[in-house]
């Protein structure tokens, strides 16, 4: 175990290479944002297999084993066949005294074009002074999500090979070219791999998402998942005039409006029965965490253009994004929604919506409650039509302890780099990579960002700024110090 002293000398060795590196960082993240790996238009799937092998090379670099696992093909809806990009499980150190961490990233991003509100080239990394002159940010698609990221964990390793420092702990990576595209392929190979290259793995870290704020750092340590409904209501098989059969007919457009409005309150309680019987109970310690975490709510209002919130605390609007469940209705097939008057009555409608939930609540219990809540209230209507009820997707929630050892030691690794506590943040929609790695594998996983809130991430002018990239590669380094210590 080093002394505190050496430790701080070889961590001040690190974060002045990490400096004087800068623009050699920036170059390498220039040219992986000048790749369109687009993984969402099947016309840029060259793309994407071109970025794969660049990063695989990066890694192969660095002296990692580098192995492309081949996933095959996958049809498109119009019947077109495409090759799914290989997944890389990369490989670096395998000293049995040292922990073994997994790092998982994407290469692959969100669509994007000039046109759509870009100020800059989507696909030329350009640098620009921010408002505040200390801050400059890098634009381009994927700075932030998520070749940033990989690239500063790559750096970070390659700053102790540079400085030729004992590797402080093993390394293992999971790239993937398919993250925007739902991940393809890649639950089947994890629990192929569970056995072999997750065998030895002790911690596995994911950085693809935020920082709730523009300036704190935050460590993330849950995420709700996502149950999507769908409620279909049909009284026939082709649509009605309003004038011959309105006033003598059950309407399904009434049956389905009266439906989607049992569901939830004006204060956004959830109605249908029993749907907050298994919600975790708040602890006193839990709530603690969310006293010190800086956000503005007023920032955040203006952000998404609303009058108001449904409540008035920070607290209160942290809590009820984070760890209750949400209901949300999303949209209506069926009706009629283009511009002008059509006096229809659809013959066919279907309402859909969905619940973000929370640790202990069950998919299937949910669907169970939400059936016979719907089909309660459908029967008191004394409707002749048909009801349908169906849940095309259900996504679990993902905790973690942030009591873990993992988690301590990235708290460390923050205080050391930025020189304050990190916010202990979830995040109110769904991650399915960190439930899929805990699930298969049973380790311990974390979500470390490096980007901050206001980086854009799917949106027009996405970027990182250089202040994270750069600490963010020297947090990683920190953090790997901090990992060998625990062991």
């Amino acid at each position: 175990v080093m002394s505190c002293s050496s430790s701080s000398a070889l961590e001040m060795e690190i974060f002045q290479y990490i400096d004087a590196h800068q623009s050699d960082f920036i170059k390498d993240l220039q040219e992986w944002v000048a790749v369109e790996s687009d993984s969402v238009q099947p016309y840029l799937r060259k793309e994407v297999m071109q970025m794969m092998a660049l990063a695989a090379d990066r890694l192969a670099a660095l002296g990692a084993t580098v192995n492309l696992v081949n996933l095959g093909s996958h049809q498109l809806p119009d019947g077109q066949v495409l090759p799914l990009p290989s997944v890389i499980l990369g490989e670096l150190g395998k000293d049995p005294q040292n922990p073994t961490v997994c790092f998982y990233g994407h290469v692959d991003v969100q669509p994007a074009k000039k046109e759509d509100g870009w100020n800059t080239d989507p696909y030329t990394l350009t640098e620009i002074d921010g408002v505040h002159l200390v801050i400059r940010n890098l634009y381009g698609r994927g700075a932030t999500d998520n070749k940033g990221p990989v690239l500063a964990w790559i750096n970070a390793v390659e700053t102790f090979r540079a400085l030729k420092l004992a590797m402080p702990v093993n390394f293992k990576f999971v790239i993937e070219g398919m993250e925007e595209a739902g991940s393809l392929g890649l639950e089947k190979l994890l629990e192929e791999e569970n056995q072999s290259f997750f065998s030895d793995v002790d911690y596995i870290v994911i950085s693809d998402n935020l920082w709730l704020s523009n300036k704190k750092p935050a460590l993330t340590y849950g995420s709700r998942g996502n149950a999507c409904f769908s409620v279909e209501v049909e009284c026939g098989s082709k649509d009605l005039h309003s004038g011959t059969f309105g006033g003598i007919i059950h309407e399904p457009l009434l049956d389905l409006i009266a439906l989607l409005d049992s569901l939830v309150d004006s204060t956004g309680r959830i109605q249908i029965p029993g749907i907050y019987d298994s919600v975790a109970a708040l602890t006193e310690e839990e709530r603690k965490l969310y006293e010190s975490i800086e956000f503005d709510l007023e920032e955040h209002r203006i952000n998404c253009g609303v009058k108001k919130f449904l409540y008035s605390t920070k607290e209160e609007i942290l809590l009820h994004l984070w760890r209750y469940p949400s209901l949300s209705i999303h949209g209506i097939e069926g009706a009629f929604h283009e511009p002008g008057i059509k006096t229809v009555i659809p013959a066919k409608v279907i309402g859909k919506f969905s619940i973000r939930q929370v640790p202990h609540m069950d998919l299937l219990v949910v669907k169970q409650q939400v059936l016979e809540h719907l089909e309660g209230v459908f029967s008191k209507r004394n409707s002749p039509n048909k009801l349908k009820v169906s849940m095309p997707l259900g996504a679990k929630p993902w905790l973690a302890d942030v009591n873990d050892l993992l988690y301590k030691a990235a708290r460390r690794a923050i205080k050391t780099v930025f020189g304050e506590d990190p916010d202990l943040i979830r995040d109110g929609s769904t991650v399915p990579i960190a439930r899929m790695f805990q699930t298969i594998t049973q380790k311990s996983v974390m979500m470390l960002p490096i980007g901050a809130a206001d980086d854009g991430e799917h949106s027009q002018n996405e970027k990182i700024s250089r202040h994270n990239y750069i600490e963010g590669t020297k947090l990683f380094a920190a953090f790997f110090l901090e990992i060998s210590k625990l062991h």
